[in-house]
């Protein structure tokens, strides 16, 4: 009997919702596919994704400032699809993927640039969603 999991055993079931909004809030984001995918097995800080840092580690289209990558890293929590990296002293600059991030990892992942490319609807919507903050039951 294996002592560990693997994380395909354990696989939690997201209202089809939840899941769209998620994968649109990453789509209309500055951020790349590349920072999902290594949020998989490490915690990334907000140094590296900030600045030309981010650019060097293709986590982001351009470069951001660190208070512009934190709005958008407090965002992709918001909508569930990461968390902060907690240590023994509380809260860091460091993040992760949650089981949604995963999730929506895995289906951005399999999808061409073209097909993964936000429509102006997306980002009116997502835009939206975010100056309101409504809550999750409420957006589509």
């Amino acid at each position: 009997m294996p002592l560990v999991e693997s994380e395909q055993d354990i696989r939690i079931r997201y209202p089809r919702r939840s899941q769209r909004r998620a994968e649109r809030a990453f789509r209309c984001s500055p951020l790349r596919l590349e920072l999902l995918g290594d949020m998989r097995s490490q915690s990334i800080s907000i140094r590296q994704v900030s600045e030309q840092q981010g650019i060097k580690n293709q986590y982001s289209r351009r470069p951001l400032t660190e208070l512009r990558a934190e709005n958008e890293l407090m965002w992709l929590i918001a909508v569930g699809l990461l968390r902060r990296e907690v240590d023994g002293q509380g809260l860091t600059d460091s993040f992760r993927l949650t089981p949604l991030g995963r999730q929506v990892w895995s289906t951005l992942s399999r999808l061409s640039p073209a097909q993964y490319r936000p429509t102006w609807g997306d980002h009116l919507y997502n835009a939206w969603c975010r100056w309101l903050r409504l809550p999750s039951w409420w957006q589509g």
